[in-house]
């Protein structure tokens, strides 16, 4: 795994000088900004792990930071400021922040939130990564969570009884499914239509993929049985 890069929002020239030392020290990658403007142009460009961010910068408030910030990502922010009462640690909570610490600190504690909140978004991100089935280089990708699918990057509108089959086929690639199984999966057990009114949904399905009924990049007819989903060599 790469080094994490940290991104510090700060005004003081003594501060940003003892947590880069220090988060340098322990393997990562470190920017510093000294005002809010520069701080915000180096994570738009940058796309920094975490942000260590002061309240009381020279330019910008840093409440208006976190907020820019979390308009486009979620990435873990450490509030990291002189101001110490309650109001002002939940109203930095409450606009984004993941954790707040008051000046003077421990380099020690900054370091341990810092493994602690980079520990939990990377769980967060695996969690994330689990609810996305992707197939040739990203060209089909099947969004569990969001309930969507996106071909070469664009999202397909499919029927409820659509996503529902082709989530069921692509779970478990190769596997082959019959009419009356799929029917199952995708309707219940007290379905009593037409077993071969799968084939108009497979029939849609593949429309809206464009995959060739000829030459199926995704979804396969196994003649006298039902349907598979296939995957190339490599994935």
């Amino acid at each position: 795994m790469s080094a994490a890069k940290i991104l510090i929002i700060d005004d003081e020239p003594n501060i940003l000088q003892v947590i880069q030392a220090y988060l340098e020290k322990n393997g990562y990658i470190v920017y510093i900004a000294e005002s809010g403007a520069t701080g915000l142009h180096l994570f738009e460009n940058l796309h920094p792990d975490l942000v260590v961010l002061d309240l009381m910068l020279p330019d910008l408030h840093g409440e208006d930071i976190c907020r820019n910030i979390r308009r486009s990502s979620e990435v873990p922010i450490l509030m990291l400021t002189a101001k110490s009462n309650e109001d002002d640690m939940v109203n930095g909570l409450l606009i984004g922040a993941d954790d707040y610490m008051t000046k003077p600190f421990s380099p020690r504690e900054l370091m341990a939130r810092i493994i602690s909140l980079l520990r939990r978004s990377h769980k967060q991100s695996e969690l994330a990564e689990q609810q996305l089935l992707r197939f040739r280089d990203g060209h089909l990708v099947i969004d569990l969570e969001q309930h969507e699918v996106r071909v070469d990057g664009q999202p397909i509108s499919l029927t409820s009884i659509e996503f529902k089959l082709l989530v069921t086929l692509a779970k478990h690639p190769k596997r082959v499914y019959s009419r009356l199984e799929l029917i199952n999966q995708i309707q219940g057990y007290t379905f009593d239509g037409y077993e071969r009114t799968i084939d108009v949904h497979v029939k849609n399905l593949r429309q809206k993929l464009g995959d060739d009924p000829k030459k199926p990049a995704y979804i396969v007819t196994v003649y006298g049985v039902g349907y598979k989903f296939q995957v190339s060599s490599h994935e």
